[in-house]
């Protein structure tokens, strides 16, 4: 074999490499910075890319996912000096891979702990019971202090979510005792407040009754007024009447009293007694009646 075919085969390999390690193939989701002489070049994004090689090299490699990081378990004091035990999970995506090669040695890691040291700063200005009931605050705090200090590292925190706040065991005994305490407490209340509104409503019935009461009583008695004043016009006119016939005919006085006391004989004599006898203390005054009676009746036919 001769030299020169021993040389050829040496370039064509090393042609071969060369083109091997100029051609770089970058997955969609990532990112990678290269260097070239040790210095930053260029980053390179998913699809077929080209370097020189021997001259650029790979510094570092990023996805373009979001990715989690775990936020670990701290214990915590509250503003009222309860220790809690809490941890979250931060989520974040790298949108600048040089800063994220250059501006920070550890992204995660250094994510991790500014969330543990915000968390702690922010929890320390809480009372226990705010901390529990104000989760979504947190993690609202915890977004923007982690946003606006990932910002110059080249990624983007999207969400926090705190996952645990873990209380001592003493702790939640009174907690339990005071929530215990505080549902018997409106259970108190409410039932005073519905015994108070049956009370108002039983009240403004009964005066509501009475009220329609009164008003009914005023009624009947405007109703028995109004039937005596007609009663008493009734009578008044009757006995106009009675007067005026007086004038008009003397001796309708004298029928009228005749009239009465032929119906009061009447009456005696329908009596079903059998062991009274009546005899008239004035017979002649009867008979003189039912004589008037006659000719008041004889006078009427001849006129």
């Amino acid at each position: 074999m001769s030299i020169s075919f021993i040389v050829a085969g040496a370039l064509a390999a090393l042609i071969i490499i060369a083109v091997a390690k100029s051609v770089r193939i970058v997955p969609h989701a990532e990112l990678h910075v290269i260097e070239r002489l040790g210095r930053y070049h260029r980053t390179l994004s998913g699809g077929l890319n080209f370097i020189v090689p021997f001259v650029d090299q790979t510094r570092a490699k990023f996805s373009t996912q979001e990715q989690m990081i775990d936020i670990p378990k701290q214990s915590v004091i509250t503003k009222d000096n309860v220790s809690i035990t809490i941890d979250g999970v931060v989520f974040l995506r790298v949108n600048n891979a040089q800063q994220a090669t250059y501006e920070i040695r550890n992204l995660q890691a250094a994510v991790a702990q500014l969330a543990q040291t915000t968390l702690r700063a922010e929890i320390g200005k809480m009372d226990l019971d705010e901390t529990l009931s104000s989760r979504e605050e947190m993690n609202q705090a915890l977004l923007g202090a982690l946003d606006s200090a990932s910002g110059g590292w080249g990624a983007k925190v999207t969400r926090v979510e705190i996952s645990d706040i873990s209380v001592p065991e003493g702790v939640q005994k009174a907690m339990e005792l005071q929530l215990q305490a505080a549902r018997e407490r409106r259970a108190i209340e409410t039932r005073a407040e519905a015994e108070k509104n049956a009370t108002i409503a039983q009240a403004q019935g009964d005066r509501e009754r009475a009220f329609l009461e009164a008003e009914a009583i005023e009624r009947t008695a405007e109703a028995r007024k109004k039937e005596e004043i007609l009663m008493a016009e009734g009578q008044r006119e009757a006995i106009a009447l009675i007067a005026q016939g007086l004038a008009e005919n003397p001796m309708a006085g004298e029928f009228l009293l005749a009239k009465d006391r032929i119906e009061a004989w009447n009456g005696i004599a329908a009596s079903s007694s059998q062991n009274k006898v009546v005899v008239p203390f004035e017979a002649s005054e009867l008979l003189g009646g039912l004589s008037l009676l006659k000719e008041i009746a004889g006078k009427a036919a001849k006129n």
